[in-house]
């Protein structure tokens, strides 16, 4: 394994809660990238308010199978259950050992009835109270925390947001519990004084994103949206994960609710249903979306779209994961506290505030430019 990169003079200090796909493509993505920021595809910018990828530093990271649990972040990456895309496979190490994170409600009983190849495996190990969590990630130096634990975590979402207040970390969340779109929640971040972008993080260009557009699109050209579906299958411990139809209930709401917020009228629920549909184990990373839209054009003459799009899921997120994180480090910068709106309308399914795309990209780059400093004249 490759030694560890230099340092930049103020790199950005980011810890990882779960060390699975989503992680995997971000730290591979960060390797991928140093060194070519110029050729930085699927960035919304290859500079974002100061700071490249090459900026971005993994320092600290928590997972609970024993298969990661004391291993470099670079090694854990490729650790079973993983199974996404391996794009570069020579990952510098990082100096970040993996520890032993708060299981809690973490992962959910049923993974147990399913081979461990394609599952989490616990690791007999103490797991660790807020303080040795919140005294890790002050060693670390750690200024934003990442939030890739499966969906239905509430408990322990809630517990790492915890540490992230007590350490003085921005909190980045990127599954559906509710953090920073929670009024409760959102209040505390600004009390502390600390950013917090989410909830649920968009993928570059996956099911939920194309589905706005499209329902974006039928309100522009007049088509009255009558009903609609978007059916999603793979084969990954998030899908596997969410077999579990009580772990759900978060997940369809931040998913529905982002197509609804689009939408010209809102849609009766008995005409929408949006969400991940089923676990198909040979598919691995990739999912597949399978959209239906019925509408109705001029003189109520009837319509319908559909449309079915394959993307390998993790690497989708990656590139948006490495905005949020260049985004909390300005937030922080410029010392804002609470749910950072902009960044969360344009790269999350639930944040605090809808947005139609058009706006919510306006809004975000309107941030970043007021993020760099104008040269003096």
């Amino acid at each position: 394994m490759n030694a560890p990169s230099p340092i930049s003079p103020d790199p950005i200090r980011v810890a990882l809660v779960g060390v699975g796909n989503c992680a995997s493509s971000l730290v591979q993505g960060l390797a991928h990238y140093r060194g070519r920021n110029d050729q930085a595809a699927g960035l919304m910018h290859a500079e974002l308010g100061g700071y490249r990828p090459d900026d971005i530093r993994i320092v600290a990271a928590f997972d609970i199978d024993r298969r990661k649990v004391g291993l470099d972040v670079a090694q854990a990456i490729f650790a079973p259950p993983n199974c996404t895309a391996v794009f570069a496979p020579d990952v510098p190490a990082t100096g970040a050992v993996v520890r032993m994170g708060a299981l809690l409600d973490g992962v959910a009983e049923h993974m147990a009835d399913h081979p461990e190849a394609r599952t989490f495996a616990p690791a007999d190990a103490p797991e660790p109270d807020r303080d040795q969590v919140v005294a890790a990630l002050r060693d670390s130096g750690a200024q934003v925390l990442m939030n890739y634990l499966p969906v239905g975590s509430q408990r322990a979402t809630e517990f790492y947001a915890e540490c992230a207040l007590a350490a003085g970390c921005a909190f980045v969340n990127n599954i559906p519990v509710f953090i920073a779109s929670d009024p409760g929640w959102a209040e505390r971040f600004r009390a502390a004084g600390l950013p917090v972008i989410g909830d649920d993080i968009k993928a570059q260009m996956g099911a939920t994103i194309v589905h706005r557009v499209l329902t974006d699109l039928f309100a522009r050209r007049g088509v009255k949206l009558c009903r609609t579906y978007q059916l999603n299958t793979g084969g990954n411990t998030d899908f596997l994960n969410m077999t579990n139809r009580a772990r759900l209930v978060s997940k369809k709401i931040s998913k529905t609710e982002a197509v609804q917020a689009v939408a010209a009228e809102r849609i009766a629920d008995e005409n929408i249903h949006v969400g991940p549909s089923d676990y198909v184990a040979w598919q691995n990373d990739n999912k597949v979306c399978f959209l239906r839209m019925e509408g109705e054009l001029f003189g109520g003459v009837p319509m319908n779209l559909e449309l079915r799009l394959s993307v390998e899921d993790s690497p989708n997120s990656a590139g948006v994961a490495i905005d949020m994180i260049r985004c909390a480090r300005i937030a922080l910068d410029r010392g804002l506290a609470g749910p950072v709106e902009a960044p969360a309308a344009w790269f999350c399914k639930h944040p605090p505030r809808q947005m139609n795309d058009d706006d919510a990209y306006s809004a975000v780059e309107d941030f970043i430019a007021d993020a760099v400093p104008v040269p003096a004249s």
